[in-house]
Order: structure tokens, then C-alpha cells, then sequence
């Protein structure tokens, strides 16, 4: 299964030992503020997909380590969009590290790997209209505003790049 390098990052895939971590980021009101803090079952159902999700579509979330630390200190990566065959873009970082570039950088890392590794036509993103970090976040990844929409329950914004607006750092 793949990993990603990034400057300060390594995104490797979820395995069972990494319960305690995510539970942590999930629980924490302050990081979950526009995605509402999970149990500890619901991480636990949570933590599953994202390993089933690799298993069978060869993309998903990852765990995002902080090459520096060797902590784990998010999740960021590609998943379905609720309700549809679209593929979504989602990050979610321990607040010690926001304001630093870290979500942009592992964002940019998912988008290069699903259009150049998937073969991604496109790819969207979702965030509520308060949750200004995450929006920046989409917009300094190239994605455009689209529409405003409902997804998992929420009035969001809705972004997204086509392969052939997408711009690899690399090229």
C-alpha cells in the first residue's frame, strides 16, 4: 500500500494501533467544532472504514505524520462524498498544528496521488461557510467554488478541481 513523503509530513495508511490517536483528534470539541466529536465507537467504525476504503478502492484517508515528532497528527485524504460517486477531499489536524501550512501541504500530497496514482477525473470539497481555515485550505489547493449544497446534515460550500485544471507542484 502506498505512503507519501512531503517536507515535514508522512501519510501512511491507518492500521488498528492507531485507535488512541484518532480517538484524541475526534473527541477534541475545538478540532471537530464543524464536524461534531465522535464516541469512541463511532471512531472505532471510523477508523475501520478508512482501512476497508484503501482495501478496496486503493485510496482513502491517511494518517498524517509529523516526520519531526513521529506523532500522528491527522488524517487527510480522499473518501466518497456522502451519497454519491463523487470523491471528496477531507482533513482533520490536532490544533497544535494549525497555522502552518501542514493541511495544505498533506492536501496537496492526496490530490497528486488521486490524479496521477487513481486516475481521478475529479475531485471536490465541502466545508462550512464558518469554517474559514478549511476554505482557505481548499483554495490555496487550486479548487474553485462551485454551489452551495447540503451534505452529512450541513448547509456547506462546494469545491472542485477537474484533472485538467489541477496543477502538479512537480511538473
Amino acid at each position: 500500500m502506498p505512503e507519501i513523503e512531503t517536507a515535514r509530513l508522512r501519510l501512511r495508511h491507518f492500521t488498528p494501533n492507531d485507535f488512541d490517536d484518532l480517538f484524541r483528534l475526534y473527541s477534541d470539541p475545538e478540532v471537530m467544532r464543524y464536524l461534531s466529536p465522535r464516541t469512541k465507537e463511532q471512531t472505532q467504525t471510523s477508523l475501520f472504514k478508512h482501512i476497508k476504503q484503501w482495501q478496496e478502492q486503493n485510496f482513502g484517508m491517511w494518517a498524517v505524520i509529523h516526520k519531526d515528532s513521529g506523532k500522528m497528527i491527522g488524517r487527510c485524504g480522499l473518501g466518497f462524498l456522502q451519497n454519491t460517486p463523487e470523491v471528496e477531499l477531507g482533513y482533520v489536524f490536532d490544533k497544535s498544528y494549525w497555522n502552518m501550512g501542514i493541511a495544505t501541504e498533506a492536501s496537496r500530497a492526496s490530490l497528486k496521488y488521486g490524479f496521477l496514482e487513481v486516475k481521478l477525473d475529479k475531485i471536490v470539497a465541502i466545508a462550512i461557510p464558518q469554517n474559514i481555515a478549511s476554505i482557505r485550505v481548499i483554495q490555496k489547493v487550486g479548487m474553485k467554488y462551485q454551489k452551495n449544497a447540503r451534505y452529512y446534515g450541513y448547509d456547506v460550500m462546494y469545491y472542485a478541481i477537474s484533472r485538467t485544471e489541477w496543477q502538479s507542484d512537480d511538473k
